[in-house]
């Protein structure tokens, strides 16, 4: 069967096994999970994606989390989230989709780049000042929020 990509109904358990895998702060998540637009990948009704977006501006939104299933990466369907997500960003009128990842997530960096994203900006100690737990990946202590931008809209401005 394939992947159905939906938005997630506020009625429905918030899948947090999921969504802790890309952000390992369930605070954190609780902080945004109301504030943003959330959508996720389905196969057979179960999920096994999600992305989370929120407005940032009149013209920008930004890509909060963004997580698939062990057993479903390599897929194409994280990607699928990310151009899910950028439709409904240009339909609400955006201009450009940020999205964060950590110095260390060096998959998520190349993953991010592949998706037509920038590096645009670094949040020096980022991971070290809102995190209470020290971070490790790829062997690197993740420390600061590397911020990628992406264009979303043909218009020039």
């Amino acid at each position: 069967m394939a992947i159905i990509i939906r938005g997630l109904f506020q009625q429905e358990p918030v899948p947090y096994g999921l969504l802790l895998e890309a952000d390992p702060s369930r605070e954190k998540i609780d902080g945004y999970i109301d504030k943003g637009i959330c959508f996720v990948a389905e196969k057979n009704h179960e999920v096994v994606g999600i992305i989370i977006i929120v407005s940032l501006e009149e013209t920008v939104d930004e890509i909060l989390n963004l997580a698939v299933r062990k057993e479903y990466r390599g897929k194409g369907i994280a990607k699928k989230l990310i151009e899910f997500a950028v439709n409904s960003s240009v339909s609400r009128g955006k201009l450009e989709l940020l999205v964060g990842t950590g110095n260390s997530s060096l998959d998520q960096l190349a993953f991010y780049q592949k998706c037509g994203f920038r590096i645009d900006t670094i949040k020096k100690n980022y991971f070290i000042e809102n995190y209470r737990e020290v971070i490790i990946e790829n062997g690197i202590r993740c420390m600061d929020m590397i911020m990628l931008k992406r264009r979303i809209s043909p218009k020039k401005y």
